[in-house]
């Protein structure tokens, strides 16, 4: 009895094993065809972060203090038609400013950070600041309001491009592409946005620089577009 079990159950194995070896045989040899779908955009950036620090200093032995010079530099902004609301302390000084108000200590710099939307307006910050005698001031990043949707976008344009490719070339040898069997981003969308190379510097005359070359005026100003690029690798079937 014991021995007619035990042959029932390697019978029964060898029948699954059978099973299996012959379902993936045939999964290995369903024809299928692997291609890449690349897509790339470029925008112009309508995020632009300027970092600016406001110093305590003397001029002609007058103390010139962080509360004098920070009021200049809002009322030059609002000049500009700037709103203040996009003035913003940075958070590493916030415990420096309450010490100020609940003692006499000095507070030596305040950090700031000014959000504007393009270049033209970049250039009159500057001016600006060297109008209030602030020069320690520089782009932080950029980036753009819509950039999670661009991304989607470009991912999007990347996998249609795959099934482009897949049709065309199947097509040329008679082939129909049948269902995605895999898909994969082989390089995540990312934002390029070039160091861009962009300052402003007090002199009787300021100077703008874009990408390490001398403009006239802000209105000359342009920034690198910012680049976006997917890459998708799909495996489709044939049909």
């Amino acid at each position: 009895m014991k021995n007619m079990r035990n042959i029932l159950i390697l019978t029964a194995f060898a029948i699954t094993t059978s099973v299996c070896g012959q379902t993936k045989t045939e999964i290995e040899e369903k024809p299928f065809i692997e291609v890449t779908g690349t897509a790339e955009q470029e925008i112009i950036p309508d995020e632009i972060y300027i970092n600016i620090v406001i110093r305590e200093k003397y001029v002609n032995k007058e103390k010139v203090t962080i509360e004098m010079q920070e009021e200049k530099l809002k009322t030059a902004l609002k000049e500009i038609g700037l709103d203040l609301k996009d003035l913003y302390l940075l958070d590493a000084n916030a415990d420096y400013v309450k010490v100020k108000w609940k003692t006499k200590d000095v507070l030596t710099k305040k950090d700031f950070i000014l959000k504007v939307t393009n270049a033209t307006t970049v250039g009159q910050v500057f001016q600006q600041l060297d109008k209030v005698e602030i020069t320690d001031a520089n782009i932080g990043t950029v980036s753009h309001s819509k950039i999670d949707s661009l991304k989607r976008e470009v991912r999007i344009l990347a996998i249609k491009a795959a099934k482009t490719k897949a049709d065309y070339l199947l097509s040329a040898i008679g082939e129909q592409t049948g269902k995605p069997l895999v898909v994969k981003e082989k390089e995540n969308s990312y934002i390029d946005p070039s160091s861009l190379n962009i300052r402003g510097s007090r002199s009787s005359e300021t100077a703008y620089y874009v990408d390490g070359v001398k403009v006239k005026s802000e209105e000359d100003m342009q920034f690198q577009k910012i680049k976006i690029q997917s890459a998708i690798y799909v495996k489709f079937s044939i049909k």
